[in-house]
């Protein structure tokens, strides 16, 4: 509490001034505010990821690449031949999955940028239930403005 003492009301004592000092809470807080950002562990998010171990030979010969692109409605197209539903995407990512890793194609997912993302998760979590190892996310230039 603090007095103002500059001022009189005629009696010839100070009135008392019932404001209460705000500036030490406020430093407080400021502190404890600092320490609790200090004191948060940082969160990362990361994917776990099978990587092939690197080779020091070169391939001899173009690898069989299929694309799978996925339209505006949720439309998927595998190698430009429209599937009618996600269980025929099942069917050709068990196909592939069956081959042994060396064998296996590239799968290339090329979504479109207005597309559900519930339609490109069901195609991703298709390829790694069927154990497909090669695959990639194409297109992603469409992304950047």
């Amino acid at each position: 509490m603090g007095m103002n003492v500059g001022s009189s009301s005629g009696s010839g004592e100070p009135d008392v001034m019932m404001d209460v000092n705000t500036t030490p809470l406020i430093d407080v807080m400021l502190v404890l505010l600092v320490m609790l950002i200090i004191t948060i562990p940082i969160q990362l998010h990361t994917i776990n990821l099978d990587m092939p171990p690197p080779s020091p030979n070169p391939p001899t010969e173009e690898p069989v690449v299929h694309t799978v692109m996925i339209d505006f409605d949720g439309t998927v197209y595998w190698d430009e031949t429209a599937l009618p539903n996600i269980d025929a995407v099942n069917a050709k990512m068990q196909e592939i999955g069956s081959k042994p890793i060396g064998e296996q194609p590239e799968v290339h997912i090329k979504p479109n940028k207005l597309v559900d993302y519930g339609v490109v998760a069901a195609v991703m979590a298709s390829a790694q239930r069927n154990s497909v190892k090669k695959m990639g996310m194409v297109g992603n230039e469409q992304y950047v403005k």
